[in-house]
């Protein structure tokens, strides 16, 4: 079971603040009628009486804390790490990256409405999304915005009928390859990409409707991506991944600052 972190979020910074707004608002007054009206009392008397409960305390003791991380979580930049392969050569299983939640507008936290337009994702984007069959966090690379024609054929992308430069880089290994890198260009942004060596010929083909965008991994062959589940709506984007902070290998290994870098 997933666990909704910014729904938690939410209802924490909600229902501390309710709490401390409340004692604001009655209990502290009602404490203070009540030291007053005791008399002459000592002064532990009087700060026992006046005391928060434990529930108040830790509750005007949390919610700004949690106020601040929700506001910098929803509105400026959020972290997430990469659970799989899906991005390589781009990203790697175990990188943390940093996600910029306003470069495509400032949403509401929770249920994602944009209030505020700022851009629109471009072809070449990294992504942070919610996909239409599964409620969890995806990232991919951005190939078709509202009004493109996408075609896979090959193993090559076109987009409105225009073929995608791709130039060999590299293969792996270098006798009897398994995988072919090679550095493909989407408009004026260009980004490495991986491929399996066995052939494809399949064509397949999307029309993307207004509000939508097409997503697929920089491992081609072992992504699952828009040509599987189909197009990611408007409402669902989180935002544009734009560094790498940290990496850490599976298994008992120490975090490395190896791969920190922009992410292109």
């Amino acid at each position: 079971m997933n666990v909704d972190f910014p729904l938690i979020l939410v209802i924490g910074t909600l229902v501390t603040g309710l709490i401390w707004l409340f004692d604001v608002m009655v209990l502290r007054p009602r404490r203070q009628r009540k030291a007053a009206d005791a008399g002459d009392i000592d002064d532990a008397t009087r700060q026992r009486i006046q005391r928060e409960s434990l529930i108040v305390e830790y509750s005007i003791a949390f919610f700004p804390i949690l106020a601040l991380v929700l506001a910098l979580r929803s509105f400026l930049v959020e972290p997430f790490q990469i659970p799989s392969g899906s991005m390589i050569p781009t990203l790697e299983v175990g990188d943390f990256i940093l996600v910029n939640k306003f470069s495509y507008g400032i949403r509401l936290p929770v249920i994602g409405t944009r209030i505020i337009d700022i851009a629109e994702p471009v072809n070449g984007d990294v992504m942070v999304f919610i996909p239409p069959h599964q409620e969890e966090y995806f990232i991919k690379r951005v190939v078709g915005i509202p009004g493109d024609e996408v075609r896979y054929e090959n193993k090559t992308l076109y987009i409105n009928s225009v073929q995608q430069e791709q130039r060999f880089v590299t293969q792996m290994p270098p006798v009897n390859p398994t995988y072919f890198q090679y550095l493909e260009r989407l408009g004026d942004k260009e980004h490495l990409i991986q491929r399996n060596s066995r052939p494809d010929n399949r064509t397949q083909r999307w029309v993307i409707p207004d509000g939508h965008y097409f997503m697929m991994g920089d491992n081609r062959d072992q992504s699952n991506d828009s040509r599987y589940w189909g197009l990611v709506s408007e409402d669902k984007i989180v935002g544009k991944a734009f560094a790498v902070w940290l990496h850490k290998k599976p298994g008992f290994r120490l975090p490395e600052l190896s791969r920190n870098g922009w992410i292109e």
